[in-house]
């Protein structure tokens, strides 16, 4: 367990790294894709190499785990490879256009991808039931928790995934012009996708209630909110007027 602690430590303090600097460096990919970044390949590749890592080490650490049947923790399974199976092999499949990923960007995201993916899958399947056995039972698929979380998680994903819809629509075929997401939540928050992606890991991190899964959430945090802002600055001076008008915000409604 120390071993583990540690890691969740250090992914932490480099979560808290990355916030800081996300807010200095626009990170070369999607809307602020740069030359200066180096090699690129196709954007749809790039997707899925870079998030597939994750589910298979999460499958892997499932499969090979005593309690992969038990009820509890096979809704674990389930939830997070409902989440990874689209992100790897549907959304990519989804994309328009034929944008580049910086290499140096997808490395990175494996890496992280694969950390993660040992961090939940580790301690979900091998370390809880050894260590919390009497938390993760049948018991707690009633708790309000797992309840609380699991609805926070499923309105996360439905935000995410219908915005991901509005930008793929922007634009009719043909149409190279740019244009300011409408409807859903991009009628409150410039980056409605990763709102949708914080308030799902949020969930998790409740559903779980570890410190596996709130570390995951706090890098989800540090890596989005600065990157929102990013693009909140970038829609500002490229969309000037109409950006006034709709008194937008960057993430989360209301609020940032």
């Amino acid at each position: 367990m120390a071993g583990f602690n540690s890691l969740l430590f250090i992914v932490g303090l480099v979560a808290f790294l990355v916030f800081v600097a996300l807010f200095f460096i626009d990170a070369g990919y999607g809307k602020m894709i740069s030359d200066k970044w180096g090699p690129a390949i196709s954007n749809k590749v790039g997707w899925v190499l870079m998030e597939c890592p994750v589910f298979f080490v999460v499958l892997y650490l499932w499969g090979c785990s005593p309690v992969r049947y038990s009820i509890p923790y096979l809704v674990f399974f389930l939830l997070f490879e409902l989440h990874y199976f689209q992100r790897s092999f549907i959304f990519p499949l989804l994309m328009k256009g034929n944008s580049k990923m910086p290499l140096i960007i997808m490395g990175c995201s494996i890496v992280f991808n694969i950390v993660n993916g040992y961090i939940q899958g580790y301690w979900l399947f091998h370390l809880a039931p050894q260590y919390y056995s009497h938390v993760y039972t049948s018991d707690w698929l009633s708790s309000w928790q797992f309840i609380v979380g699991v609805c926070i998680f499923f309105t996360g994903m439905f935000i995410n995934w219908h915005s991901d819809h509005v930008i793929r629509h922007l634009r009719k075929p043909g149409d190279s012009n740019h244009y300011l997401p409408k409807g859903g939540m991009y009628n409150y928050v410039t980056s409605a996708n990763y709102l949708g992606e914080i308030v799902e890991w949020a969930g998790w991190a409740m559903l779980t209630w570890s410190w596996a899964g709130f570390v995951f959430f706090v890098f989800t945090f540090a890596n989005l909110v600065p990157r929102a802002n990013a693009i909140y600055h970038k829609y500002s001076s490229e969309f000037a007027d109409e950006f006034e008008k709709r008194n937008l915000k960057r993430v989360f409604p209301f609020i940032y």
